[in-house]
């Protein structure tokens, strides 16, 4: 069963302008439907919301460090995946809280909508789920301890699934300020249990870029490193914000900028932060972020980074003379190949939208990003003439290699359309026509194809062989990526046209053949190479697929072990030996026999089927992106130019050598 099934399953059965005390905290409803529900508040009850957990108690941290009061953040994974979160804020106000007649803390953990950000004058700006963080936290967790240090006393109370084992106490003094809070995620709610080192310190990372002078620390106390004897343990400091951002997000592409530009101020009582720089890569890189949030759908006030870059950019190149020479019109989609750009604003009530309720819609942020960033970027055009040499230079050249494109963007689209069913004679369709209900598998190589068309199902299962290794399009100009027949086959295939006047990268999935693409490829270092390639293809073309959940990735078998008459597949050297052992017996391994499978080619039609093949039996790999930040940066290293990143991640990350001897 992979998540989505469980998941579905499982869900069907400024500083203050006066004191903050507990007369600050306003309660708005209860907590009722958080246990029944807990993908409305979480999103889902997997890995993603399981992190999202910390995610939440670290963002009222992050208030506290908005509004001032707060510069450290200690996020730590103990022994048994609980988790500890602890700052030096001001501590949760623990006065009795009138309207409730209890203790504010006890509000705080127990009333969904209840906390400080409710009231203007304790918090300006804030992030997080709009106070029901905490208090979701605290309900999905089998145990809650929250720990205040505050006034020079030391406070405690604990929950169950919630609830208050007891009223808030005082338990002693202290020294300390802040908030300790340490939860276990409930495990009849959740449907796994395990929390991610890299998961939490890439949230963590992003953070501390988002908020400068703030230390973000994550230490594991599952892992103790060998070499200092000590638990696994990262800390996360930035001085310059957004430019170490932008930094870190380029380390693996080549520079066309000494420095980024930073722009950072306040304008119509938003604040605004942007830093940007551009490379020579053909890809845009554009995140964005509102009270640390990341809005991957964009909003108004990305709309308005795009409206100043556009008008300041071209306004300057024609003021300078070097666009006379070009015969076609400069778009607003030329401006932004090359640029990597971080856009972070501050609102103090954001209105979301969109599908995944990442979309800024507040109309007043348009208008006063788009004054900023003009006004600031007009102001460094005018004092850096040699980097406004080069920005307009790579606007010229995206230019170029747009009109290109588009021609060959066109012969994709009239073999869409033209003669016969406008299929690629390589697929071997399925007879079903319902998307909903067909999938493809890109199979790597001619072989492995054929095996694939004679043990597939033909009503729901469609074959596209690809041969050898696809275009790297994290290297290739726009035009080049058109031009390659593999990546025309593939777009033929799916049905999908990519382009318009008005956007030349905007994805139509109006005429999509199949929602289930699988990719298929042999279990050694070149099928990785291939199916790397072919997802590197997809994020950056059409990443609207993986985000809709159509792009999997198949898991054919490494090993097949057989004595006499029993035979086994294992997907994992774990399993093998198993396995190995259980046919051996008490005895030695004499008659126990081990096929490595290097290539899919090795397997008949019959074992394809029924390891990689069936549903009833196969495991796909769903592809996600759980962090858009990290994958960016991955397919840039793993992909791009620059050798000496992709060294040290392969060392880091190689479990042993030789895989294919």
């Amino acid at each position: 069963m992979n998540e989505e099934e469980a998941i579905r399953q499982h869900e069907e059965s400024d500083r203050m302008s006066r004191d903050y005390s507990a007369n600050n905290i306003q309660v708005l409803e209860g907590l009722e439907a958080v246990r029944k529900r807990p993908a409305m508040y979480i999103g889902d009850v997997g890995v993603k919301g399981l992190h999202h957990l910390v995610y939440e108690v670290v963002d009222n941290s992050i208030d506290e460090a908005l509004a001032g009061h707060c510069d450290r953040i200690e996020v730590t994974i103990l022994k048994d995946n609980s988790i500890q979160v602890l700052d030096n804020g001001r501590g949760i106000p623990v006065g009795f809280h009138e309207k409730e007649q209890r203790s504010a803390l006890e509000v705080v953990m127990t009333v969904l909508h209840a906390g400080g950000k409710f009231d203007k004058g304790s918090y300006k700006v804030s992030g997080g789920l709009h106070g029901v963080g905490v208090s979701c936290v605290n309900a999905l967790s089998d145990k809650t301890k929250v720990e205040v240090f505050r006034e020079g006393k030391h406070y405690i109370q604990e929950y169950h699934i919630g609830k208050p084992l007891y009223a808030v106490k005082e338990i002693g003094e202290s020294n300390i300020r802040g908030t300790k809070v340490t939860f276990k995620p409930d495990s009849s709610i959740f449907i796994v249990s395990e929390y991610s080192f890299d998961i939490l310190s890439n949230r963590l990372r992003e953070l501390a870029y988002l908020n400068k002078g703030i230390l973000l620390a994550l230490t594991d106390e599952r892992h103790i490193d060998e070499d200092t004897n000590e638990y696994r343990r990262k800390e996360f400091y930035s001085d310059r914000g957004l430019a170490d951002f932008i930094d870190y997000l380029d380390e693996s592409r080549e520079k066309l900028m000494p420095e980024p530009i930073q722009i950072e101020g306040e304008k119509n009582g938003v604040p605004v932060e942007v830093a940007m720089q551009y490379n020579t890569s053909f890809s845009e890189n554009i995140h964005s972020y509102v009270n640390n949030i990341n809005t991957h759908e964009g909003g108004t006030h990305l709309s308005g980074f795009r409206r100043a870059l556009t008008r300041t950019l071209k306004s300057y190149a024609d003021k300078s003379g070097m666009l006379s020479k070009l015969k076609f019109d400069i778009s607003g989609d030329d401006f932004r190949e090359g640029l990597t750009a971080v856009i972070s604003i501050k609102v103090a009530e954001p209105q979301f939208e969109g599908q995944t309720k990442t979309k800024l819609g507040n109309s007043e942020v348009m208008g006063a990003v788009e004054s900023m960033v003009g006004e600031a970027l007009n102001h460094y055009l005018e004092e850096h003439p040699k980097e406004a040499k080069i920005i307009v230079n790579k606007v010229i050249l995206a230019a170029t290699a747009r009109h290109a494109a588009r021609k060959a963007r066109e012969l994709v689209q009239r073999k869409n359309v033209l003669g016969g069913s406008g299929l690629p004679g390589k697929l071997s369709d399925c007879s079903n026509r319902d998307p909903e209900k067909s999938e493809i598998y890109l199979v790597e190589g001619d072989s492995a194809g054929g095996t694939a068309k004679q043990g597939r199902d033909r009503f729901f299962q469609a074959i596209l062989p690809l041969r050898g290794k696809i275009l790297n399009v994290e290297k290739a100009m726009p035009h080049k990526i058109f031009e390659n027949e593999e990546i025309r086959t593939m777009f033929t295939a799916l049905g999908i046209s990519i382009g318009t006047e008005e956007d030349p990268k905007a994805l139509n999935l109006t005429k999509l053949r199949y929602h289930k693409v699988i990719i298929m490829t042999d279990a050694d270092v070149d099928g990785s190479h291939i199916a790397t390639l072919i997802l590197t293809f997809f994020y950056r073309f059409m990443k609207e697929m993986i985000e809709r959940g159509y792009v999997y990735i198949a898991t054919p078998p490494l090993y097949l072990i057989k004595k006499g008459a029993k035979s086994e597949y294992a997907w994992t050297e774990e399993q093998r030996e198993a396995i190995s052992l259980n046919f051996a017996g008490n005895g030695s391994d004499k008659g126990v026999h081990v096929q490595r499978y290097k290539g899919l080619g090795e397997m008949n039609a019959e074992q394809l089927w029924a390891t990689t093949m069936n549903p009833e039996t196969r495991t796909l790999r769903k592809v996600n992106i759980e962090n858009d930040v990290t994958a960016d940066k991955v397919f840039s290293m793993l992909m791009g130019d620059e050798v000496p990143p992709r060294r040290e991640f392969i060392e880091q990350n190689a479990h042993y050598a030789n895989i294919d001897a």
